[in-house]
């Protein structure tokens, strides 16, 4: 979960650190080791405010290139601080070496890519698309980060919905075995091969 919401990151910064905020809040995870202001109303609040402001500011055209070489850096940091706060690790080197590489590599790499992305949109429309891109990451940040969080939850859905199912069938084809109609016994001379003359 870690590692999926510190991706998501590279999509936008404070999208995932707010819905983590409010998922603490409900109680759906646990509190973040090291990041309990994300859960307080105040640092829901401000994270509200900057992801707000964040998903405004990319559809601002001048903007928006700008905003990717200041997001690059804060993706890597708000992925390893995600990352980070789900692992549970006693040694402090290992548990921030871990969610620099995974966490902050995941959020360098998608955010990367959204950079390539939104410069050759740029270059190919002259920014007219870049919109089409931002709403698109928009929806990405705020949909996977969602599925992260919710993913404990569908993943135990689909395993009872897979143990109904198997349930299910088993009793159908028990049901079948014991209503199917037993083979009457038939008289012996019936199974003699006739000729076709009708002798014999």
């Amino acid at each position: 979960m870690g590692v999926g919401l510190a991706a998501c990151c590279g999509f936008r910064v404070f999208v995932p650190l707010l819905l983590a905020g409010l998922a603490t809040k409900i109680g759906l995870i646990s509190p973040l080791s090291g990041m309990e202001w994300v859960s307080t109303w105040s640092g829901i609040l401000g994270l509200a405010v900057a992801t707000a402001v964040e998903l405004g500011a990319y559809y601002v055209p001048w903007l928006d290139n700008l905003l990717d070489t200041i997001a690059a850096p804060a993706a890597v940091i708000a992925g390893t601080l995600l990352s980070t706060s789900f692992f549970h690790i006693d040694n402090p080197i290992l548990d921030w070496g871990l969610g620099l590489m995974l966490g902050g590599g995941a959020a360098g790499l998608v955010q990367a890519g959204t950079s390539l992305l939104r410069l050759g949109s740029t270059a190919t429309t002259g920014g007219l698309g870049n919109p089409v891109v931002a709403t698109t990451e928009n929806v990405a940040s705020f949909g996977l980060s969602l599925f992260t969080l919710f993913l404990p939850l569908i993943a135990f859905v689909i395993i009872a919905f897979i143990l109904i199912y198997i349930a299910a069938r088993l009793l159908t084809r028990r049901r079948f075995w014991f209503t199917r109609p037993k083979a009457q016994p038939g008289n012996p001379l019936d199974q003699i091969p006739r000729s076709s003359n009708g002798r014999g």
